[in-house]
């Protein structure tokens, strides 16, 4: 029989955490979802966000329910939410939104400061107050009052076996591959197509693209432009996962500031991020990727930043941010971090 003093009970704490998008953002969130995992006794974390974001997070360990946001089931959500039981709100998108969450299930919530005003001062003012800290940490401070610490570990991208891919498969060579992010949501933030087909033309790595179905006519655009034999065109062709999976494997990713930028950071890749309409300033810069990596910019304008997000199109007509980029500079950065 089993003694009084031999029982030992732990009581579930039950987290809810938010954050609706984007693929960058999400990912960015996941060591605040580590840590409460491996920090705090009882933890269960559950994850709110939009349902074509679920796969990004379906592998995930550290989460042991994901609940999917779509336009037509706000009320059937806020039901599900309001059964779960939470005991605590971790909201991590701070919009009308989650506020309306928040509402309906009245517990106690800590919420992420955007930094709205600090960031409308630097794009319209060219005024920076924004706090010199990454958004990563300041997504760790919501945790404070649970005495959770940074555990330094970086971001996590769990790929889930049905998604590995053999980058081997791709090459009959013994060359170092290097992956070239074509695709941004805006614009503004893409690499201009002939600063990719002159990098091509004039480096000796294997490379291959990865992108969305958005960037396929650009990628077949570079091919036509490019002397390259050595490319491999995944754009459209491979999931977010999949393209993780192949970005995990490669000696070198070249991306713009967007969503697999990020997932390089969480595999330690070494990066050259090129920033366009977007600054560093904003604390979205790699968090913890390999130890070679270099932010490439033009700080030669005083248009930067002209979105905290990005446009359709440059404001300026003249997109020189993107467009005045040296590609003899980032070949010998590519040759200074490969060889």
């Amino acid at each position: 029989m089993l003694s009084i003093d031999s029982i030992f009970f732990v009581i579930m704490i039950k987290f809810l955490v938010i954050r609706f998008s984007s693929i960058g953002d999400i990912v960015l969130t996941t060591p605040v979802l580590r840590l409460i995992s491996n920090q705090i006794e009882g933890a269960s974390v559950h994850y709110l966000t939009k349902n074509e974001n679920g796969s990004i997070l379906e592998h995930n360990p550290y989460i042991s329910k994901i609940h999917l946001l779509n336009k037509d089931n706000f009320t059937d959500i806020l039901d599900e939410l309001y059964n779960e039981r939470f005991d605590y709100i971790i909201d991590l998108h701070n919009n009308i939104r989650s506020l309306r969450i928040k509402k309906h299930l009245k517990i106690v919530s800590f919420t992420f400061n955007k930094l709205n005003v600090e960031k409308w001062l630097l794009v319209n003012f060219k005024y920076n107050k924004m706090p010199n800290i990454h958004i990563v940490d300041r997504y760790i401070e919501t945790l404070k009052v649970f005495d959770v610490e940074n555990d330094n570990n970086g971001l996590d991208y769990f790929i889930g076996d049905n998604n590995k891919l053999d980058i081997s498969n791709y090459f009959n060579n013994h060359k170092k591959t290097i992956s070239i992010i074509l695709g941004a949501k805006h614009f503004t933030k893409q690499i201009p197509l002939n600063v990719i087909s002159d990098l091509c033309t004039n480096i000796d790595f294997n490379i291959i693209f990865l992108g969305g179905k958005d960037d396929v006519e650009k990628s077949n655009v570079i091919l036509k432009e490019t002397t390259n034999s050595n490319i491999v065109n995944l754009v459209g062709e491979v999931n977010i996962s999949q393209s993780a999976s192949i970005i995990s494997q490669s000696d070198l990713v070249i991306t713009s500031d967007t969503g697999l930028m990020h997932i390089a950071s969480a595999f330690r890749r070494d990066i050259i991020s090129i920033w366009g309409n977007t600054v560093p300033e904003f604390g979205m810069t790699p968090y913890l990727p390999g130890n070679n990596s270099v932010i490439v910019e033009n700080n030669d304008l005083n248009c930067r930043p002209c979105s905290k997000i990005g446009y359709s199109k440059c404001p300026k007509k003249h997109f020189k941010c993107m467009n005045n980029i040296d590609v003899r500079n980032l070949i010998s950065i590519i040759y200074r971090i490969l060889n």
